[in-house]
C-alpha cells in the first residue's frame, strides 16, 4: 500500500517516507532544516488520508537520481566521502531510535575524525532528499545566486581594475536608467547596431549629463554589456534585433511537418516560379542570347511528385500559374513525347483535381481563380507575403532540380555580376536553347519521381515498412491506400475553366475582346446583333482568352456557370488572323505609337487652317462695303447677280481651257523638247481645236434647254 521514498503532504508540511515497519512508518519533514526521521502510526496515515487530511505528492528531489557526475570531479569525491562518512548510520535497521542514532553517531566521530553537525546535516540531506547517494552532491547550481541582481553599496561591483586607471563607476539607479534608454534606442532595434557603437552614445550622454566625471570613471562597455546580457534575455535580444518576416521564415521554433497536414496524394499541391540560374539562346539564332527563362513547378506534398510543370519566357502570372497547373491535372505522356522522352501512363500517373492549392498571394489570388473553387470544389490557400517556409516542397525542389544542370551547362549565373579585369561575362557562354533546356528539367523531373531516395521523409504510422520512399511508390500507396483515384474532369472543360477571363463589351459591330471584334452564331441567333433600339441585349460577357490565340475567344453566356459558346474572329479584325493576343497587343501599342504622332501633325494642320480661314474672314469682314440701300433691294437681285457670278466663273474656266490647250499643242509641234522624257511619257491622241460651246449652234440646239433648266433650279435653290 505504502512505497519507501513517497512523499506525502500531511497538515500542511510534505514527509518522506524512509522505511516501513509492520504497524508504524518511519518518515522525515523535507523542508525543516533540523528534521530527524519520526514514527506514525499506519493506521493514523490511512486515517488521514481517507479524510483528505493527507495525500501524495509529487517528489520535488526526483530530478536528483538523473544527475551522471562527471568521474574524478569535486562533486564525485564529496558526494563518495559524504557517504564514507554516514554509511554506518544509515544501514542500520534501527536508525529512527534517538538512542541508537547517537551511539551511532559517536562512533563515526572517532573513525572519520568528524563533527557531530557534519554528521547529521549529510545524513538528514540523504534522507530528505531520496536515499541516494546523489542525494549527496553539492547543489553548486544554486552558487553564486545566479540571476539574482547584485545591489551595488559603497564601491562598484566585479574585480578591481589592474591596467586601467581609476576605481570605476559604480552602476546605481540612475547609471541603470541611462543604460536602458540607450539598449532600447540603438540596441533593440532592427538596425543591428554594435554593442560598442551603443556604448559610445552612452558615453556621450553620459558626458554631457555629468561633465565634471573624468573618462576613467565613465561606466565601461563591460558593466553595460552585463546590464544588457542580465537584463534582456537572449530571445528578447533575438525578437528584437531581427525582421519578423525573417524571424518568422527562419528561426522560429519548428512544431511539425508538412505530412501531418495531407491525408494522401493530392491532398494539397503546391506551386511556386523561380527564375532560373541560366541564361539561354533562341532556337531560331544562337548567336542570339535572350535572357533567363521562368519555371514553374507544381509538386504534390504528400509523395513529393512533381505534377505539373511551366518552362518559358513569359513572366510568373496568372496566365503562366495557368499553364503549370493544367499540365498538373492531365495525362503528360504526349507533352512528354514531343521532348523526347517515351513514357506510359504508370511513370507520371498524377492525373485529376487535387482538393487544394497552395500559392502564393500573386497569381492565385482575385475573381480569375474562383471558377477551380466554386465549379471543380478545389480550395485556394495563400501563404502570407515572404513566407516561402509555407511552401517547403516545391521550395526546395527548385534548388534540386538547378543542380541537376548547373554544374555542366555553360551561361551559369554566378555570384558577382561584377567581372575583374580581364575575365569574361559568364552571360556570353550561353550555349542551350528552351526547347533544350525544357529537355533537361523535363528529364530530371522524370528521374525525381521515378528513383529519388527521399531520405528526411518522416512516416506515418501505417506505412509499411518495405515501403521505398520514391514520389512514384508514396504516390500509388497512397492511392491505393488512402485517397483513391483524383477527381477528373474533361481537358477542354478544364483548359476553358483555367483560362484567364476578361470582360467583353456586345455592340453593332460585334463582341469586343482588347479591342478585337468577334462574332458568334449562338448571339446572333438571339437577334442581340440587329442595329435597332428596341433590341434589349446584353451589355458584355465574361470572356476566357487564350493569350497564344486570338482567333478564338470562349464566351460565357451565363453567370456563375462554366457553360460558354465560341466566338471567331470578325472579318473587321482580319488583321490579326494567326496572331496571339501578345502579337495583338504589340501591333495595337505601335498602332497607337503611330495615331499619337499623327495626332501631333493633325493638330497642328487643324490650327493652321482655321487661323487661314479666320484671316480670310477677318479680311472680308473688313473689306465689305457700307450700303445705302435697304435689306429688300440687297436682296431682290438675288437671281442677277448669281447668274452674273456663274457667267464671270465660266468665263474664267473656258480661258484656262485654252490656255491648257495651247500648251497642249506646243508640246506636239515640238516633241524634241521633251525628248528626255519621251520614254516615260505615254502617247494620247491629239486632241481637237478648242471649240467655242456658247457660239456652236449644234451644242445650243441640243443642250440648250437642259442648261436653262438646270439654271432655273439653281436659281430657286438659292432663294430659297
Amino acid at each position: 500500500m505504502f512505497r519507501i521514498n513517497s512523499v506525502y503532504k500531511f497538515q500542511g508540511k510534505d514527509y518522506r517516507l524512509l522505511k516501513i515497519i509492520p504497524s508504524h512508518i518511519i518518515w522525515i519533514d523535507l523542508n525543516h532544516p533540523n528534521a530527524n526521521p519520526s514514527i506514525i502510526k499506519k493506521e493514523e496515515l490511512i486515517t488521514a488520508i481517507e479524510v483528505g487530511e493527507a495525500e501524495i505528492i509529487e517528489d520535488p528531489f526526483s530530478d536528483i537520481s538523473l544527475i551522471n557526475v562527471t568521474e574524478g570531479s569535486i562533486q564525485q569525491k564529496k558526494r563518495d566521502m559524504g557517504m564514507n562518512i554516514i554509511d554506518l548510520l544509515i544501514s542500520n535497521e534501527n536508525f529512527y531510535d534517538p538512542s541508537i542514532r547517537f551511539s551511532l553517531v559517536k562512533t563515526i566521530i572517532k573513525q572519520h575524525k568528524t563533527t557531530h553537525q557534519t554528521i547529521y546535516r549529510l545524513a538528514r540531506r540523504y534522507w530528505q532528499r531520496g536515499q541516494t547517494p546523489n542525494a549527496l552532491i553539492p547543489s553548486y547550481k544554486n552558487s553564486g545566486a545566479k540571476g539574482t541582481k547584485r545591489i551595488a553599496k559603497d564601491k562598484k561591483l566585479g574585480r578591481p581594475r589592474k591596467y586601467t586607471e581609476g576605481v570605476g563607476a559604480l552602476v546605481d539607479q540612475n547609471i541603470e536608467r541611462l543604460f536602458r534608454i540607450i539598449i532600447n534606442k540603438y540596441m533593440l532595434t532592427k538596425d543591428k547596431y554594435s554593442l560598442g557603437y551603443a556604448h559610445r552614445k552612452f558615453s556621450t550622454m553620459y558626458h554631457t549629463l555629468f561633465p565634471d566625471i573624468p573618462d576613467s570613471e565613465i561606466p565601461t562597455i563591460w558593466q553595460f554589456k552585463y546590464f544588457y546580457d542580465r537584463d534582456f534575455p537572449k530571445l528578447t535580444q533575438l525578437t528584437a534585433r531581427t525582421n519578423p518576416i525573417t524571424y518568422a521564415k527562419d528561426i522560429r521554433e519548428l512544431y511539425s511537418t508538412v505530412n501531418t497536414q495531407v491525408l494522401g496524394p493530392g491532398s494539397r499541391y503546391e506551386i511556386d516560379a523561380t527564375i532560373a540560374d541560366i541564361y539561354l539562346v533562341s532556337d531560331s539564332d544562337r548567336a542570339c542570347i535572350v535572357g533567363r527563362p521562368t519555371i514553374y513547378l507544381v509538386a504534390d506534398v504528400f509523395s513529393r511528385m512533381v505534377v505539373g510543370f511551366y518552362i518559358g519566357f513569359e513572366n510568373a502570372s496568372y496566365v503562366t500559374a495557368m499553364q503549370a497547373l493544367q499540365v498538373a491535372m492531365t495525362d503528360k505522356v504526349e507533352l512528354c513525347k514531343q521532348y523526347g522522352y517515351e513514357i506510359t501512363h504508370d511513370d507520371w500517373p498524377c492525373i485529376g483535381l487535387p482538393d487544394a492549392i497552395l500559392a502564393d498571394r500573386g497569381e492565385l489570388l482575385g475573381h480569375q481563380i474562383e471558377a477551380l473553387e466554386y465549379k471543380f470544389s478545389i480550395r485556394i490557400e495563400n501563404t502570407p507575403p515572404y513566407r516561402g517556409d509555407l511552401k517547403p516542397i516545391v521550395e526546395r525542389y527548385f534548388r534540386t532540380i538547378q543542380a541537376t544542370f548547373k554544374p555542366f551547362a555553360s551561361g551559369i549565373v554566378q555570384q558577382a555580376k561584377e567581372k575583374k579585369r580581364g575575365g569574361a561575362d559568364y552571360r556570353l557562354d550561353a550555349t542551350l536553347t528552351i526547347t533544350e533546356f525544357k529537355q533537361i528539367i523535363i528529364g530530371s523531373i522524370l528521374t525525381h519521381n521515378t528513383s529519388h531516395q527521399l531520405t528526411t521523409y518522416d512516416r506515418d504510422i501505417d506505412m509499411p515498412i518495405d515501403l521505398p520512399l520514391v514520389p512514384i511508390h508514396l504516390w500509388n500507396w497512397g492511392i491505393q491506400h488512402r485517397v483513391g483515384q483524383l477527381k477528373q474532369v474533361s481537358e477542354k472543360a478544364l483548359r476553358v475553366a483555367l483560362l484567364p477571363k476578361v470582360k467583353a463589351t456586345l455592340s453593332d459591330l460585334g463582341l469586343r475582346v482588347f479591342g478585337v471584334f468577334y462574332h458568334c452564331p449562338e448571339i446572333y441567333e438571339q437577334g442581340w446583333m440587329h442595329r435597332k433600339k428596341s433590341i434589349s441585349r446584353p451589355q458584355s460577357f465574361q470572356v476566357a482568352y487564350d493569350p497564344s490565340n486570338a482567333e478564338i475567344t470562349y464566351v460565357f453566356y451565363e453567370e456563375h456557370s462554366l457553360d460558354y459558346w465560341e466566338a471567331r474572329l470578325s472579318p473587321r479584325s482580319r488583321e490579326f488572323i494567326g496572331c496571339s493576343f501578345w502579337e495583338v497587343w504589340q501591333v495595337q501599342h505601335e498602332q497607337k505609337k503611330v495615331e499619337a504622332a499623327q495626332n501631333l501633325k493633325t493638330n497642328r494642320s487643324q490650327a493652321y487652317i482655321e487661323e487661314r480661314i479666320e484671316s480670310i474672314i477677318a479680311q472680308a469682314d473688313k473689306n465689305k462695303p457700307s450700303s445705302t440701300s435697304s435689306k429688300k433691294q440687297r436682296l431682290t437681285n438675288l437671281r442677277e447677280n448669281k447668274q452674273a457670278e456663274k457667267d464671270i466663273e465660266r468665263l474664267k474656266q473656258r480661258n484656262n481651257s485654252q490656255k491648257s490647250s495651247k500648251s497642249a499643242l506646243t508640246v506636239l509641234e515640238h516633241p524634241e523638247s521633251s525628248s528626255k522624257t519621251e520614254n516615260n511619257i505615254l502617247h494620247m491622241p491629239k486632241s481637237k481645236q478648242f471649240i467655242n460651246l456658247e457660239d456652236d449652234e449644234d451644242y445650243s440646239l441640243r443642250f440648250g434647254v437642259y442648261q436653262d433648266l438646270l439654271d432655273d433650279l439653281e436659281d430657286s435653290n438659292d432663294e430659297n
